[in-house]
């Protein structure tokens, strides 16, 4: 049976998957969340008439006509307004921020002023608005500052704070539940036995799903049993998982349990390996209200599936379009023609002078964790493509 192609395969994925339902938070912890729903100005910003420099609030006909002297009455503050009024021949000294008295139409900057105990000299004029900002120059109540799907960038947090809201409407962060799978298996920190080696894919996995906004629930390791297995998979389906990802035990060996237990659990399984190098035993499917993603043991496997599949699934529960990093590079070495699967190399990408340059890894072991941590960068290699020779132009996948 042919392989399914990775864009295929990415497309079924993410069809019918919807925005996950809204729940309201504090503003201080809504930092890269989605809206809900739209925001309206519940306050007028700036709610009164301010100055836009430090200096002297003043009629502007006081200073049409030099030398001008005025008499100081008093000081507003950012916080502490003048309460009394501006009459002809008044002044008062006034700060960036702070209200304009009533009866001032103007800002003569300090600058521009000689202040002589309560006497100030204008040394230029000023026309009336000068160095004042509106009340509502910025919005005004009831208007629509930010539509529903914005991320909550630092930028828009600030709008929406200005705005007067303590607490916003956001899509809810998905919730993934994590199962390593494999007898060979310890947590790290644990001294393995002979035949073990340490578990360290499940880290990789939360710290992507972390990074992209999931919440991560560690079902820790289960080994190769069937009735453990079935335990892990109910208590994930128990925390309300929205994605549900194990690892390893994806692939066809006699202790690659994973797929049959969750067929046996009730999955209804969409796919089962895919057209690509590293992780073609690539499983998805749906079980209940969960999708399920089943990862290849392999590190550099899960890695590999965990950009590919894992953070636009996430995104589009969150809410949001996922955008992968994709650039153009320059080739550094020749590489082989390529086979059926669409290959996925790990290399560094550095700039250099006629552009990116993309020296690809030559051990590409999907075990080794050195390389990997090393790249920063996929090649992508197209399923039939030829050689490549050094200069050549290809295609890269940001890592970091």
């Amino acid at each position: 049976m042919a392989l399914l192609p990775v864009d295929e395969a990415l497309d079924r994925m993410l069809d019918g998957v919807r925005a996950l339902g809204s729940e309201e938070v504090a503003i201080a912890a809504a930092g890269g969340r989605v809206l809900a729903s739209a925001l309206s100005a519940q306050r007028t910003q700036p709610p009164f008439d301010a100055a836009a420099m430090d200096g002297y609030a003043v009629r502007a006909a006081d200073v049409a006509a030099l030398p001008a002297r005025l008499r100081l009455i008093g000081v507003s503050a950012a916080g502490k307004r003048h309460a009394g009024s501006l009459g002809p021949g008044e002044t008062v000294r006034i700060f960036t921020g702070a209200p304009m008295p009533k009866g001032a139409d103007a800002i003569l900057i300090q600058e521009n002023a000689e202040a002589d105990g309560d006497v100030i000299e204008a040394r230029e004029g000023v026309e009336p608005g000068r160095h004042i900002r509106r009340a509502g120059l910025d919005f005004e109540q009831g208007d629509v500052l930010l539509d529903a799907g914005r991320v909550l960038d630092p930028a828009a947090l600030s709008l929406a704070g200005a705005a007067g809201y303590g607490r916003l409407p956001v899509v809810r962060r998905p919730r993934i539940a994590i199962i390593a799978t494999g007898d060979e298996l310890v947590p790290p920190g644990t001294e393995p036995g002979p035949d073990q080696i340490v578990a360290s894919n499940n880290l990789s996995v939360a710290a992507l799903a972390r990074a992209d906004g999931a919440e991560i629930v560690d079902l820790g390791i289960v080994g190769d049993d069937r009735a453990a297995i079935a335990g892990a998979i109910q208590a994930a389906l128990g925390e309300a998982a929205d994605i549900i990802v194990t690892l390893g035990g994806a692939s066809v060996g006699e202790h690659d349990l994973v797929r049959e237990v969750l067929v046996g659990e009730g999955m209804e399984l969409a796919f089962w390996k895919i057209a690509m190098r590293p992780g073609k035993p690539l499983m998805f499917g749906r079980l209940g209200g969960a999708r399920v993603l089943g990862f290849p043991g392999n590190p550099v496997s899960t890695f590999v599936c965990a950009h590919l599949f894992l953070r636009p699934l996430i995104a589009r529960f969150s809410g949001r379009t996922y955008l992968p990093e994709l650039r153009s590079a320059i080739l550094a070495q020749p590489m082989k023609a390529n086979d059926h699967r669409q290959d996925y190399v790990r290399a560094s990408v550095i700039s250099g002078q006629d552009g990116l340059m993309a020296s690809h890894f030559d051990v590409q072991d999907s075990s080794m964790l050195s390389t990997l941590a090393a790249a920063n960068a996929l090649i992508i290699r197209e399923p039939g493509a030829p050689a490549s020779a050094a200069g050549d132009r290809c295609r890269v996948l940001m890592l970091r």
